[in-house]
């Protein structure tokens, strides 16, 4: 397949799981095994497109953002609270995905952990989402610090891949109590210093491939796929919260049953 082509379905699929409870690295994954391509070839790519989507959590929410750093600035109780708890859930995440890293990329390279991780994952949604009291606690800087590790150690669970981190991030928070809204933005904003933390980790791995220029692929598939999934993440942000405020994620939990199923099938009668 020409690598353009490849850069833009990545970013396409990159852009539409990355947000949705369903796992943007465990659908890199199934595409590696469905386009055919060299994975370690597109490692560093699928690594790096992720700050697409990041970016269009920024730029979604920059109002947001502004608001808490000039609120910082003032030495604002709900904007160092902002901070504390986005700091604090993002502490978890990072301290075993270092302690974890040789692990998790063993992980990377099996498909049918994705698609059990797929299946039981949606299994848990449904239940928690029948379950989970109706959401409480409203406003990021409004939760205790306890809800705020709770969530950060629920992100931990997504270094399987196929567990998603938007999803373990968000059936966390519902299960502390958090509502829909809140829970879905938490997670968008703890997106943002977890794949910095993730991508600036890889770059340094291979900072010998990206000093030389032997990543794999260009500079334009990357700024391609990036630019992509930066675009694809925007729209799916502003759509997501809309629709998980109303509907709840049922619809994403059977998706992730059906889609694990079927790739499990699929990988067994290649």
């Amino acid at each position: 397949m020409d690598t353009i082509v490849t850069a833009i379905l990545l970013g396409i699929v990159e852009g539409l799981t990355e947000f949705l409870p369903v796992s943007s690295t465990g659908h890199l994954i199934l595409a590696t095994e469905l386009f055919g391509y060299d994975a370690h070839q597109w490692a560093m790519f699928n690594v790096v497109i992720q700050l697409g989507a990041i970016l269009a959590v920024v730029v979604q929410y920059w109002r947001t953002f502004w608001a808490v750093g000039m609120g910082l600035l003032k030495l604002n109780p709900m904007s160092l609270r902002f901070l504390r708890n986005l700091l604090t859930a993002f502490i978890p995440s990072a301290v075993l995905g270092l302690a974890l890293k040789k692990y998790i990329d063993v992980l990377l390279g099996s498909p049918a952990v994705v698609c059990w991780a797929l299946i039981v994952g949606g299994i848990a949604i449904l239940f928690i989402e029948k379950r989970a009291k109706t959401g409480e606690l409203t406003g990021i800087g409004e939760l205790p610090v306890r809800q705020a590790l709770g969530v950060g150690l629920a992100q931990c669970l997504a270094m399987v891949p196929g567990v998603s981190r938007s999803g373990a991030t968000i059936m966390g928070a519902l299960a502390m109590g958090i509502e829909r809204r809140t829970a879905a933005e938490f997670s968008f904003f703890l997106a943002i210093p977890t794949m910095l933390g993730a991508t600036t980790l890889e770059l340094l791995d291979n900072r010998d491939a990206v000093m030389a220029g032997t990543m794999g692929v260009g500079w334009t598939e990357i700024a391609i796929g990036f630019a992509v999934s930066f675009v694809v993440a925007l729209a799916v942000i502003r759509m997501f919260v809309a629709y998980v405020s109303r509907s709840g994620f049922k619809p994403f939990a059977w998706y992730r049953i059906v889609a694990g199923s079927v790739a499990l099938i699929w990988l067994g009668l290649r």
